[in-house]
């Protein structure tokens, strides 16, 4: 169950389809299913914050709020890969902490290259968001989030968000492939 989402309504049914019989593997599948979907509505909201908001609201605000949408939505993908491993007894308990869930995820799945590049991306993300920024030409086309890194600088614009999410929404479909087994055309 994604804890984000947590209702005692989905705790009633739970306990429910327990007391009736129905095995603990279909209880974790529809959590699964269920931090996917809640994963993809956040796609959604992103999506709609840098092709609408973003267009007529040109500030870094609006570019910080993307991001969080983007950690948000790796959030719920994370805790699924994690369910998954819950369920393969790969793994014992669901940490709450998403730093100490990335990391777990990164070694229980040592040999999954691509899901490493997708996580650290998302660790970019949380440090791209921990930092100070700077503006630079705020309710013009080419607003940009400028954050300093050890090595060098960061520049956000409306480009590279559009491929920060092209590579999220790719993440998603990685994700809902390896899980479910599903192939999304979206």
């Amino acid at each position: 169950m994604c804890l984000k989402s947590f209702s005692w309504r989905y705790l009633l049914l739970s306990t429910e389809k327990i007391k009736k019989g129905v095995p603990l593997q279909i209880i974790s599948n529809y959590q699964m299913e269920e931090c996917l979907l809640e994963a993809r509505e956040e796609l959604k909201r992103l999506e709609h914050i840098i092709y609408v908001s973003l267009k007529y609201t040109r500030t870094v605000d609006v570019i910080l709020n993307a991001l969080n949408r983007m950690v948000s939505t790796y959030d719920y993908i994370i805790e699924a890969f994690l369910l998954k491993a819950q369920e393969e007894e790969k793994i014992d308990v669901l940490v709450k902490s998403p730093a100490l869930r990335a990391k777990i995820l990164l070694q229980t799945y040592p040999e999954d290259k691509e899901l490493a590049d997708y996580i650290r991306f998302y660790a970019f993300l949380k440090d791209l968001l921990k930092r100070p920024y700077l503006k630079r030409e705020e309710f013009r086309r080419h607003v940009t989030l400028i954050a300093e890194f050890e090595k060098g600088t960061s520049e956000i614009k409306i480009d590279t968000l559009l491929n920060c999410e092209r590579y999220v929404h790719e993440f998603l479909i990685y994700a809902k492939k390896v899980l479910l087994g599903e192939v999304e055309e979206d």
